[in-house]
Parts: structure tokens; C-alpha cells; sequence
């Protein structure tokens, strides 16, 4: 557990970074992977530091062999299979690993005051230090960054603009038979696995002066025949997505259907993650088209 919050707005203290063993870190998510091979030739720190209301914990896992591969982001301490699926791509591309601890849960709540705060919402210009430290590894050459999530089933159905289709009968905007104005389906046609599910989607995200072929990888995926949800930006939602394409980052965001932490399931929902983020490796990712290093300047 995180020490209780005392925050200074003048004075938010120093970023604190611990080097572990990480056969010895007492989270649901390390305490799944406890044989030493599986971390030989990794690191893991712990970053821990305030900011403006909150208290942060991260933990970082990195190759550094092969720190120019993609940058893995798993904001979410509940959705186990982004985890198991961050850490099987870290072993097979390198690159560094980020995933954000929330004692379990989804949102952080380790707060002075107010509402919890969702970890994937908190991306702003305006707090430099969690995007410095979430996206540290870009600026030393980290490409391209990959978010992993999983979400429930089906969607709120009284708020998609598209014609009912489904279960529309859930609690978000994850799947690919939403849309509104900022969220637009393009389905797979054939529906073939992972995508016969309506959950398993990938975002491409893009500037509401563009269209959406100018999404990072957008064109690849639509004709590879994926789930695709194009998300349109006007102003930030405080999301890494939207972040990102305003800081001009090749950003992708791999979403399936969270099946729970039995073994097999898991393993179920993490297979879906690895085949999107193998496709795309080979359709966008590969070394040859790596564009020019874009470095973040933290305000």
C-alpha cells in the first residue's frame, strides 16, 4: 500500500525510484509470473510520487537490450489479460512496459480529496509528471506505444448513434457496434477470430482537422479486415489516445472482452491481445518503417 496522501501544492516531493526483484513484488500480476527465468534480462523499478491531488505508483519493467521497442501501457490494475499480454510482447519485441498499480482495481484512489481517478483520463499538459514518467522510454526511442485493455460486455446502447445491433445492453462505448460523434465503427466483414466478437476492437485515433486514414496504422488494420473504432479528437479527454495524437505519437489501443483471472480464460483473453498487437507489429511496426523520433516536451 502507497503512504497516506499528504500533498503540498508547492512542494509535491521528490519522484522516488526503487529497484526490485521482481519475484519478491507482492501484486496479483507479479505474483502470476514467480519462475526467475521469465525476468531474466529484465529490470523493474517502482516510481512513486505526487501529484497535484493524488499519489502515483508505477511500475516499469524494461529490455535493456532492446529499448527501442514499443512502449506497453496497461493502465488498468483489474484487467488482468492487457498485463499477461504486455509482458508476453515485452519478451518477444523488447522495448519498455508500463503498467500503473491501483491496488487492484481500476482507478487510483490513493487521493487527498474528491473522486478517484481513472489512470488512462489523467494525461494532461497541465500535470507533467505522470505522462513524463508513464512516457519516459519515448523520448529515449521507445516506437510505437501500445495500450492494452479489456472491457465488459456489450455496450450502453441508449447513446451509440448507429442502429441497435447486439447487446447493447452494457455500461460503456467499447465495441464495435457504438458510435457517436467522436467514436466511429469500421467492422471486420469476414468476422473471423479474435474479431466475431463486437468487445475485441483496435482505436485509431486521428485530429478532427484529418480524416481518419491519417490514424496511426488505421489504413493497415481496415485492410487487414479488423474491428476498427476510429476515434475522432478535438479536445483532450485526458486519455493516452487523445494525448497522443496531439503530441503527433503513433499510439495504437487493443481492446477484448474481460473474462476473468481463471487460468484458462485469462489465457483466452490474453491470445486475442497477442494476435492484434502480432499483425500489427508485422502491418506498421516493423523497424523499416519507424518514423523520426518525436521527443514529448513535458510542461
Amino acid at each position: 500500500m502507497l503512504a497516506p496522501l499528504l500533498l503540498s501544492a508547492h512542494d509535491p516531493g521528490p519522484i522516488v525510484r526503487t529497484r526490485l526483484d521482481a519475484l519478491t513484488i507482492p501484486t496479483d500480476d507479479f505474483a502470476r509470473h514467480r519462475d526467475p527465468s521469465e525476468w531474466h534480462g529484465l529490470t523493474v523499478d517502482r516510481f512513486d510520487f505526487a501529484e497535484e491531488r493524488a499519489r502515483w505508483r508505477l511500475y516499469r519493467i524494461a529490455d535493456p537490450k532492446r529499448p527501442h521497442g514499443p512502449l506497453w501501457f496497461v493502465p488498468h490494475d483489474d484487467e488482468n489479460a492487457g498485463f499477461e499480454a504486455a509482458f508476453a510482447a515485452l519478451h518477444k519485441y523488447g522495448g519498455t512496459m508500463i503498467a500503473v498499480d491501483g491496488s487492484g482495481g481500476r482507478r487510483n484512489r490513493n487521493v487527498a480529496f474528491g473522486r478517484s481517478i481513472d489512470p488512462n483520463r489523467n494525461f494532461h499538459d497541465g500535470l507533467p509528471r505522470y505522462p513524463s514518467q508513464v512516457l519516459a522510454a519515448v523520448n529515449m526511442g521507445a516506437w510505437p506505444m501500445i495500450a492494452l485493455h479489456t472491457n465488459s460486455l456489450g455496450y450502453e446502447g441508449t447513446k451509440s448513434r448507429c442502429p441497435l445491433e447486439g447487446d447493447a445492453n452494457g455500461e460503456g462505448v467499447i465495441s464495435i457496434r457504438f458510435c457517436n460523434a467522436v467514436l466511429t465503427p469500421s467492422a471486420s466483414q469476414a468476422r473471423r477470430w479474435p474479431f466475431e466478437l463486437d468487445d475485441v476492437v483496435a482505436f485509431a485515433t486521428y485530429r478532427a482537422t484529418q480524416t481518419p486514414a491519417a490514424a496511426f496504422c488505421r489504413d493497415a488494420m481496415v485492410g487487414d479486415d479488423w474491428n476498427v473504432v476510429q476515434e475522432r479528437v478535438v479536445n483532450s479527454d485526458g486519455s493516452l489516445s487523445n494525448y497522443a495524437v496531439l503530441h503527433d505519437l503513433d499510439y495504437l489501443n487493443f481492446e477484448t472482452l474481460e473474462t476473468g483471472t481463471e487460468p484458462a480464460a485469462l489465457s483466452q483473453a490474453r491470445n486475442r491481445l497477442t494476435w492484434m498487437i502480432d499483425r500489427a507489429m508485422t502491418l506498421c511496426a516493423r523497424p523499416d518503417q519507424r518514423p523520426p523520433r518525436v521527443t514529448i516536451r513535458f510542461r
